[in-house]
C-alpha cells in the first residue's frame, strides 16, 4: 500500500510540470477582464442532450449529503435513502447486503462511473471497503433494467460517480471516533491537478480508515467485527481535441474484517490456534448470553479481501448528431478468509466491454445503441472442505453477450418517453467435474419502458415498466449458506431468475415544499433460495413459484428558511411468503426517517432520526434459544429508533472542525432486545438472529481543510 500511494504520489507531483508549460497571455490591459468558460466534450454532450441514457426516477445523493452523514463508505452514505435497506446479515463476518425496493442484495448492481466492475462475490464484503473519499454523488435508479447495461439489476442500480474538479485543489478530512469497545479513526486525501486550459485532469483519492469491534452484551463475544480498509483511485481525464475525451481509472482497495472472540492477542495467533478440537461447552451454562469460554477459532470469522480495477473509456464526436463511446474495465477481487474452522480462499476475474453510440434522428428522437459482454471467471478452494469425501467447489464461469437499442422520443416540452430492449446470451456453469454440462444457456430478452408527463410548473408524473434477469451463482447470497460448506456445495441450478418491475412516481415542487410518492411492484420468478439435501449438504436450489414485493414510500423535503431544511420519508414494505422465506435476515416492513439541515455561514448542522417498526420474525423463519434445551428466543422483534447529527465550524475558507455522533443514545440489539448468536434444536450455534442495530453509540470529531 505505501509503495502504491507513493507511486501515485509521484505521478501527481510530476504531471504539474507537463500542465503548466503553456503559453499565458501578456495582461495588457488591466482594467479589462475577459471571463471564459470551459466546457469539456462530455460535459457539453450531456448539456445538448446526446449522452442520455434512461428518464427513469432517480435519487442522487450528493457530495453534501455524504460529508452531512460522516460516510466513509458506500453503506453508509446510502442506508437511510428511500427504498435502499443496507442489511448486515452476519454479527461475526459483517457481511452487507445492499436492498432496493425490498429485492435482496443480490439483485442490486452497483456501476462506478456508468461501468459495472463488481463481481459476484465482491457484493458482500466489498461495500464496507468502498470508500467515499473523491466521490462526486452517488445515483440510486430502482427497478428492473434500471441501466442499459445492467439488465441483472433487479432491485436496481447503484451508480458511484467520480469528482471531476474543474480547478487545481487539495482535500484532506480526519476523524477519531470513540466507543464502548473501541476507536477508530478515518483520514481522506483527495488531490486534483487541472491543466490551465480546462481539457486535462488528473485525480488522486486515498482513504484509511477503521473501527474496532463492538460487544454490546459484554459476553466477550463481538456483535460487530473489527474492520480496517484502505483504497487508493487515480483518474485522468482528457479532452485530446474538440470531439474526443479519454477517461481511464484505477483503484486499489484492501479491506480486513476480523470478528467473533474480543481478547485475542493477534489475528494470527486466532488462526494458527486452529486444532480441529471443539470446546464440550461455548458459554458458560450454555447460554449465548453469558461470557465465552470457548476456544478463540470456534467463533472466530476473519476476511480478507483486495481488489484490483483498471477502466478506460473513449468518447468521440463524429458530429453535431452523433457520438460513440468505447469501453473496457477490468476488476479482480481476491478474498482469503477463516469461518470457525472452514476455510475458504477465492478470486474471482470480470472482464467488461461496452460499444455503445448515439444518434439525434431529429429534434424529438435520440436513439442509444451499443453491444457489450460480460466475462467472469471465479475459483474457490478450501483444505477444510477437500478433507472432505463429499466436497464439490463452487467456481464457476459466467459470459453474457448482449445487444440494445433505445429510443428516447420527446413529442414536446412536457412528455418523454424512451423505449429500450436488450438481447442476450446467457451462460453460466459451475466448473467442478462432478457438475458435467453447462447449468445455463439461455437467450433472454428484457424490454423497458421509462415515461415522464409534467403536468404543470409543480406536478410531474414518471413511470417504468422493465424485465431484468439474474444467474444465481454464489452461496453468500441465501442463509449463510458457506458457514455450513464443510461438506461441499451442492447445485440444483438451471434457469435464469426473471422479474417483472413496475413503478409509478408522482412528484411536487414547490417554492418551500418539495415531495415524491412512489409505488414499486417486483415479481421474481424461478428465485433461489437455500435448502439442504437429505445428507444435509447446502443445496442452492430455486423457488418453483414466483415471488413478489411492493415498496411504498413517500419522501418530503420543506424549506423553512434559505438555510433550514427539514425532510422526512415514510416507507412500507410487503413481501408475499415466497420471498418472507428466501430472506437470510427480516428486512424492514415500516420505516420514518426524519432530518433536519441547517447550513448557514459559519455552522452547519445535520441531524437524523430513523425508526423501524416492529416485526414477526416467524414470517421469516426464525427460530432459536439463548440456552441449549431452554425455551425459544422471542420472535417478536420490537420497533426501535436510532438518532445521529453532525456539527461543523467554519474557522476559515479552507478549515473546518466537527463533532457527531452516530446512534447517539446507543440503541443496540444484544444489550436492548436479544443476542444475535443462538442455539439451534440441534444444539448448534449460529450468528444470525438478527433484527436490531448491532453497533452502539460511537462519538467522533474530526478536521477538514481544502485548497
Amino acid at each position: 500500500m505505501k509503495r502504491i500511494i507513493a507511486a501515485l504520489g509521484l505521478i501527481l507531483w510530476v504531471l504539474p510540470a507537463s500542465f503548466a508549460q503553456q503559453p499565458v497571455a501578456p495582461d495588457n490591459d488591466a482594467d479589462t477582464i475577459d471571463e471564459i468558460t470551459v466546457t469539456g466534450v462530455r460535459e457539453r454532450l450531456y448539456n445538448a442532450g446526446t449522452l442520455k441514457d434512461v428518464i427513469q426516477k432517480t435519487e442522487v445523493i450528493d457530495e453534501h449529503l455524504i460529508a452531512s452523514r460522516q460516510a466513509l463508505n458506500l453503506s453508509q452514505a446510502i442506508q437511510t435513502s428511500p427504498g435502499v435497506r443496507v442489511s448486515n446479515e452476519c454479527s461475526m463476518c459483517g457481511v452487507k447486503r445492499i436492498m432496493l425496493n425490498g429485492m435482496r442484495g443480490e439483485h442490486t448492481t452497483i456501476l462506478t462511473d456508468g461501468m459495472p466492475l463488481h463481481t459476484m462475490i465482491a457484493g458482500y464484503y466489498a461495500v464496507d471497503a468502498l470508500a467515499m473519499t473523491g466521490v462526486k454523488s452517488i445515483e440510486v435508479a430502482r427497478g428492473a433494467g434500471a441501466s442499459l447495461i445492467a439488465p441483472e439489476a433487479i432491485g436496481g442500480t447503484l451508480n458511484i460517480l467520480s469528482k471531476e474538479p474543474d480547478a487545481t485543489s487539495l482535500q484532506v478530512d480526519a476523524d477519531f471516533a470513540d466507543s464502548e469497545d473501541g476507536d477508530g479513526y478515518h483520514v481522506g486525501g483527495f488531490g486534483a491537478i487541472v491543466s490551465q486550459d480546462g481539457r486535462h485532469a488528473v485525480t488522486l483519492a486515498a482513504q484509511m480508515d477503521t473501527r474496532d469491534a463492538y460487544d454490546g452484551d459484554n459476553n466477550g463475544v463481538s456483535e460487530e467485527p473489527l474492520q480496517e480498509n484502505n483504497s487508493v483511485v487515480l483518474r485522468l481525464s482528457s479532452d485530446l481535441g474538440p470531439r474526443d475525451n479519454v477517461t481511464i481509472r484505477t483503484a486499489y482497495v484492501e479491506g480486513e474484517i476480523f470478528g467473533g472472540p474480543m481478547s485475542v492477542d493477534s489475528i494470527g495467533g486466532v488462526l494458527a490456534g486452529f486444532d480441529g478440537i471443539e470446546s464440550a461447552q461455548l458459554f458458560v451454562d450454555d447460554d449465548v448470553r453469558n461470557t465465552y469460554i470457548g476456544a478463540p477459532w470456534e467463533t472466530a470469522e476473519w476476511i480478507k479481501t483486495e481488489r484490483i480495477e483498471i477502466s478506460a473509456s473513449w468518447l468521440h464526436e463524429f458530429g453535431s448528431r452523433f457520438n460513440s463511446t468505447v469501453g473496457v474495465g477490468y476488476s479482480e477481487h481476491e478474498q482469503d478468509s477463516f469461518y470457525e474452522g472452514f476455510d475458504y480462499v477465492a478470486k474471482d476475474d470480470l472482464v467488461y466491454l461496452d460499444l455503445r453510440n448515439n444518434f439525434v434522428v431529429n429534434d424529438n428522437h435520440l436513439l442509444t445503441f451499443g453491444i457489450d459482454q460480460r466475462d467472469e471467471e471465479m475459483r474457490s478452494e478450501s483444505v477444510a472442505g477437500e478433507a472432505s469425501d463429499n466436497y464439490i467447489e463452487d467456481s464457476f464461469d459466467y459470459l453474457v453477450r448482449g445487444i440494445y437499442i433505445q429510443d428516447t422520443w420527446t413529442p414536446s416540452d412536457r412528455f418523454e418517453v424512451a423505449v429500450a430492449l436488450r438481447i442476450d446470451s446467457v451462460e453460466a456453469d459451475f466448473v467442478a467435474p462432478e457438475k458435467p454440462g453447462t447449468e445455463i444457456d439461455e437467450t433472454i430478452v428484457a424490454p423497458r419502458i421509462d415515461a415522464r408527463y409534467i403536468h404543470n410548473d409543480r406536478w410531474a408524473s414518471r413511470f417504468s415498466v422493465g424485465r431484468g434477469y439474474r444467474a444465481p451463482l454464489s452461496f453468500f447470497e441465501t442463509d449463510h449458506g458457506i458457514l455450513d460448506a464443510g461438506d461441499g456445495f451442492a447445485i440444483d441450478i438451471d434457469r435464469l431468475e426473471e422479474s417483472l418491475s413496475t413503478t409509478y412516481a408522482l412528484s411536487y415542487e414547490g417554492e418551500r415544499l418539495s415531495s415524491t410518492l412512489s409505488l414499486a411492484h417486483t415479481r421474481v420468478d424461478y428465485l433461489a433460495s437455500m435448502d439442504e439435501t437429505p445428507g444435509g449438504i447446502p443445496l442452492l436450489t430455486q423457488l418453483d413459484g414466483d415471488a413478489t414485493v411492493l415498496a411504498t414510500d413517500l419522501a418530503l423535503t420543506y424549506d423553512l428558511r434559505d438555510d433550514l431544511a427539514i425532510s422526512g420519508t415514510i416507507e412500507l414494505f410487503e413481501y408475499d411468503e415466497a420471498f418472507e422465506s428466501s430472506y437470510a435476515i427480516a428486512p424492514i416492513e415500516e420505516r420514518v426517517t426524519t432530518s433536519l439541515d441547517y447550513t448557514g455561514e459559519d455552522w452547519r448542522v445535520f441531524a437524523s432520526i430513523v425508526w423501524v417498526g416492529s416485526r414477526d420474525l416467524t414470517r421469516y423463519g426464525y427460530e432459536g434459544f439463548n440456552i441449549i434445551g431452554g425455551p425459544p428466543k422471542s420472535t417478536d422483534a420490537e420497533s426501535f429508533a436510532t438518532f445521529d447529527f453532525k456539527v461543523t465550524r467554519q474557522l476559515t475558507d479552507t478549515m473546518s472542525l466537527y463533532l457527531g455522533a452516530t446512534n447517539l443514545f446507543d440503541e443496540n440489539q444484544a444489550s436492548d432486545m436479544d443476542s444475535p448468536l443462538f442455539f439451534d434444536a440441534d444444539g448448534g450455534y449460529d450468528v444470525g438472529y438478527i433484527y436490531g442495530p448491532l453497533r452502539g453509540r460511537e462519538i467522533y470529531a474530526g478536521v477538514s481543510f481544502s485548497l
